[in-house]
């Protein structure tokens, strides 16, 4: 019975790099032979098509190639491929390609091979594209450094340049502003972008990883304790527990200061980071499984919640997150909360449709609040579903949860009781303490059990 759900599971979860593959092209850049990712592939046909939402900003962008590349490495050390390793390096020469002299990064390449210095989205600066690349740097060269020591050391070099930015970031080291009560770090990127900055810690993690620096290690410290001064400490609130992404606003796509919190604890043995995410788990995570998934909130603004549209980029933070918190301390329950956080992909949604299609490796843009799905297939779409599948697959307790679908939620105000479920697996409840503001997990016959003792009225 388990050898076959997990073989259902794993085929639905199935990492299948074809549609990102057809969105790669190979050209020459600035005397170098480099890898891109084109933006955007439309339904039905899933041809290319160039982004302009922001007034013309090209064909393709280092967030993009550098999430790619990461997503590839982590396959790579999974299943070993040659292929893997082959891609992440035309996509890293990309985003070398990509960086000022400065360290700082432009993010969009145009359709004739110039980049794009003058757009909002593109021109230099030390934001979201930069994090990203340090990201994709800081993972290259951990990978690369005893297998290509030649590519590893031009990673190296554009890694090293990005510093002297950060050092910049860090000049604000200990200021914070107030904003409606909130407290507001000022050295984060963007000044309390804590979104961007988890995907910076992210980078500076996989290099100390590989160096032991002291001067980065001083970085991550510095870094995450501004992520954790955006943690919502109000223990009466709804948002208790959450991270903010930027000044009073939280909002799913991006926000992933507990995968960054957690792996940066379990690297440096830093107790406090760990805790931090784990509370963000426990509490605000918890709160999104059995109730309902929510998109973005102003914490100074509780009735400005939001629930659509929902992405992959809304799902892969949490549900990666959640896997690292159980690699920082070994507690099982959060890769059952990342699965079922993943089944998303596979159906639990409120499309009641599979977002990511195993078959294709297509993952659809997104869920409109009438239900609909979007059909398109865009590079961030891909990449951040590919990205969630890659991890799923080191785990077979997350995946065989991945498949799961919500059944039916009951609950009072001090208890919320939510029951998930497959044909071929059973049933798993998530039972959430919303006066202790923590939860529990129990599967099999001892979750039908309590769901059948629960003498709650359904809302």
């Amino acid at each position: 019975m388990l050898a076959f759900s997990l073989t259902f599971a794993q085929e639905a979860i199935r990492v299948n790099f074809d549609h990102l593959k057809s969105l790669t092209e190979t050209i020459e850049l600035l005397g170098d032979t480099v890898d891109i990712i084109h933006i955007y592939s439309t339904y039905p046909d899933y041809r290319w098509q160039d982004a302009a939402e922001s007034g013309p900003e090209g064909m393709a962008c280092v967030d993009d190639a550098a999430r790619a590349a990461v997503v590839y490495l982590g396959h790579f050390e999974l299943t070993g491929s040659a292929e893997d390793l082959h891609r992440a390096k035309g996509l890293l020469r990309f985003v070398m390609k990509m960086q000022a002299p400065d360290g700082q990064w432009y993010n969009f390449l145009f359709s004739d091979r110039t980049i794009n210095t003058q757009g909002q989205t593109s021109r230099k600066l030390f934001a979201w594209w930069a994090a990203r690349a340090v990201w994709a740097l800081g993972t290259g060269y951990r990978v690369f450094a005893d297998r290509n020591p030649l590519l590893a050391g031009s990673v190296k070099t554009c890694f090293d340049r990005a510093l002297p930015q950060i050092d910049s970031l860090l000049t604000r080291f200990g200021q914070c502003d107030t904003l409606a009560g909130y407290p507001t770090p000022r050295w984060l990127v963007s000044e309390s972008g804590a979104d961007a900055t988890s995907e910076l810690l992210l980078g500076l993690t996989e290099y100390y990883r590989a160096t032991r620096s002291a001067r980065v290690r001083s970085m991550i410290e510095k870094l995450a304790k501004g992520l954790m001064l955006m943690q919502d400490r109000n223990a009466e609130a709804y948002t208790y527990g959450l991270f903010r992404s930027w000044r009073t606003l939280w909002h799913a796509w991006g926000n992933g200061q507990t995968q960054a919190l957690a792996a940066a604890g379990r690297v440096l043995k830093n107790a406090r980071m760990v805790r931090a995410a784990e509370k963000e788990a426990r509490t605000w995570y918890s709160r999104l499984l059995a109730e309902r998934f929510i998109k973005e909130i102003d914490l100074s603004k509780p009735d400005t919640s939001r629930r659509f549209s929902q992405i992959s980029y809304d799902i892969r933070p949490i549900a990666v997150g959640l896997i690292r918190l159980y690699e920082a301390t070994s507690k099982k329950k959060y890769l059952a909360m990342a699965g079922l956080m993943a089944s998303w992909w596979t159906g639990n949604n409120p499309a009641g449709q599979p977002m990511y299609q195993p078959s294709t490796g297509r993952c659809f843009d997104g869920i409109s609040e009438d239900g609909k799905v979007n059909l398109n297939s865009g590079a961030e779409s891909t990449i951040e579903a590919l990205a969630a599948m890659v991890e799923l697959a080191r785990y077979p307790r997350a995946a065989r949860m991945s498949v799961f679908r919500r059944i039916e939620k009951r609950g009072s105000e001090k208890i919320s009781a939510c029951l998930f479920g497959n044909e071929k697996e059973g049933r798993v409840l998530l039972l959430r303490d919303n006066v202790r503001t923590d939860f529990r997990l129990l599967e099999g016959s001892a979750a039908l059990k309590t769901w059948r003792l629960l003498q709650f009225s359904n809302p």
